[in-house]
């Protein structure tokens, strides 16, 4: 219940600063001057540590599609593996994270170190990659940043709190000023992914089950990793950590596995269908069977270069 009463703050938070203007003020000032396929896929990077990679794509790759971008498709697919490798790295950058991290009640400083090749990285490859990427000179029409509310100044400021229950220097309760902040003045704020929170509720009932059921545990790191890795390409890497959490004590081989089966399939992980969904349904662009190809092709690169990398170091196992 504590994990899901965070996480219910989390998204509040979020979704408070969202529709303040803030993320779509700062997202603006990307559209001028060079390199803008590399600072996209930097802030769709570093975004994603702090708003979860979700929330980070729902920003970035709307912008994306209104610029003059050569490769636009890559670009796009670019910025849903940077979305999915930021957000590894820290323990609210999404979901299956922050569960692993409250979980096994592991120490924020350990939990980046043991992730951070992974995350650094991806890095890397992504920025090679962007700078491969030229732009055209002429422009499609610009995103608008919106309206920016008065709320812009007080979201940052509960966010901040959640994150300081997250790191356990404040009492979970402390939680409860964003929810009593958007109930009594900002009721749209509790627009969030309710349907992701009860997944989490359900899946605790079935991981107990299946524990019970099967009433083994899996011993080894690499059989963890590996396996959770792959169960993540058919059911998504949040239920894949809920699950395979109640049979192994091996944290650092669940969260790689977990982050790195965000790679890979449109199932691995629900920023992939965010990205996926908000290419192929815009209206300036077409072909879509060519988009999904590329898609799992490039996906399906990293993830392999994920297990490499995994298996590569022996010490982060």
């Amino acid at each position: 219940m504590q994990v899901l009463f965070i996480l219910f703050t989390l998204f509040v938070a979020v979704k408070g600063i969202e529709q303040s203007g803030l993320i779509a003020k700062l997202s603006g000032n990307i559209e001028s001057g060079k390199y803008i396929p590399l600072k996209l896929i930097l802030t769709t990077f570093f975004l994603s540590m702090l708003i979860t990679n979700d929330v980070a794509l729902i920003v970035i790759v709307p912008l994306t599609l209104t610029l003059s971008i050569r490769r636009l498709d890559i670009l796009v697919i670019l910025e849903a593996l940077a979305a999915n490798a930021g957000s590894a790295l820290t323990p609210f950058g999404n979901p299956q994270n922050f569960f692993i991290y409250w979980f096994y009640d592991v120490n924020p400083a350990q939990f980046i170190v043991s992730i951070a090749p992974f995350s650094l990285l991806f890095l890397v490859l992504l920025i090679l990659s962007s700078l491969a990427i030229q732009t055209e000179s002429n422009r499609k029409k610009a995103a608008t940043a919106g309206t920016v509310q008065k709320s812009i100044y007080i979201y940052p400021f509960f966010l901040i709190i959640v994150l300081l229950t997250v790191f356990r220097i404040f009492p979970v309760v402390a939680g409860s000023l964003v929810l009593i902040y958007a109930l009594l003045l900002d009721r749209k704020a509790l627009r969030v992914d309710y349907a992701l929170l009860f997944s989490f509720f359900f899946f605790f009932g079935l991981a107990d089950n299946m524990r019970s059921i099967l009433l083994s545990e899996i011993s080894h790191a690499k059989h963890v990793f590996f396996f959770s890795a792959l169960a993540s390409q058919i059911m998504s890497n949040v239920p894949t950590a809920l699950l395979f959490a109640k049979f192994t004590t091996h944290w650092k081989a669940l969260l790689w596995g977990t982050n790195a089966g965000g790679f890979g399939s449109l199932f691995g992980s629900l920023a992939n269908l965010i990205a996926y969904k908000l290419y192929v349904t815009h209206e300036q662009t077409n072909n879509s069977a060519l988009f999904t190809a590329k898609f799992l092709i490039i996906g399906y690169m990293a993830f392999f270069i994920a297990i490499g990398l995994y298996f590569a170091l022996p010490g982060f196992q």
